[in-house]
């Protein structure tokens, strides 16, 4: 009987070891697949085209600011919220541009009159506003006799923006189920963030540093001796 016993034993004992050799390569296997996990190839996912900002990069170059401004037929001058609208227009002139600023008029329009007068009090109220006179340019563009054409103000600027939203060139289906943004995904984000820009050099690089303001200074440092000096009385 014992030496039944120590027979079984005996044969057990392989079937053991086996069973351990089993488990520490499976937590070896573990062990890679994790190290892999926190260790991306960064080459790889890098080099993937799903950013939003390449597809919708905002650009910084010139272009035309234009408003129109719409005159009755038969009027006699600007109404008061015409005329603040375009001062408010030659004001973003002023901070933007130096270049030529351009009052359109309409010709053979059925309001040809009255546009003539208008552009007249739109001439005074530009140089009353920091328009140079010398910048001034007035122009025509042909109207309509059976329709009241609207004045068109214009000039050209630096400004920031990005290419117009709303294109869908790939197969939607196809990108999302591989994970991926769709083409159009971002582009109203940057748009928003292109108009919120006040100064758009600012994308091209940092102005350089202006002098210390010595009054904000001198409150810092009277802040900072009094709560060192209460500081001190404490202890």
């Amino acid at each position: 009987m014992a030496n039944q016993m120590h027979s079984t034993r005996k044969n057990a004992r392989p079937s053991n070891y086996a069973g351990r050799n089993v488990t520490l390569l499976a937590m070896a296997a573990l062990i890679a697949v994790a190290s892999g996990c926190a260790n991306p190839d960064r080459s790889t996912t890098g080099s993937l085209p799903d950013d939003y900002r390449t597809r919708h990069p905002i650009v910084v170059g010139e272009q035309e600011r234009t408003i129109d401004i719409p005159v009755a037929t038969g009027a006699s001058q600007l109404t008061r919220g015409q005329s603040e609208v375009v001062a408010g227009f030659v004001s973003g002139y002023s901070v933007a541009s130096s270049g030529t600023f351009r009052i359109i008029l309409p010709r053979g329009s059925r309001n040809d009159a009255a546009t003539t007068v208008a552009g007249r009090q739109i001439r005074k109220i530009a140089t009353r506003h920091g328009v140079p006179a010398s910048k001034v340019i007035v122009e025509s563009y042909a109207g309509n006799l059976d329709e009241a054409a609207p004045i068109r103000l214009a000039y050209y600027a630096i400004a920031a923006s990005t290419p117009a939203c709303g294109q869908w060139p790939d197969d939607l289906v196809v990108n999302t189920h591989e994970n991926k943004n769709y083409y159009n995904f971002g582009c109203a984000t940057q748009n928003n963030l292109a108009a919120q820009i006040a100064d758009p050099n600012d994308l091209l690089g940092p102005r350089r540093m202006t002098p210390a303001d010595a009054t904000q200074r001198g409150q810092v440092l009277d802040r900072y001796r009094g709560a060192y000096t209460e500081l001190k009385e404490m202890q």
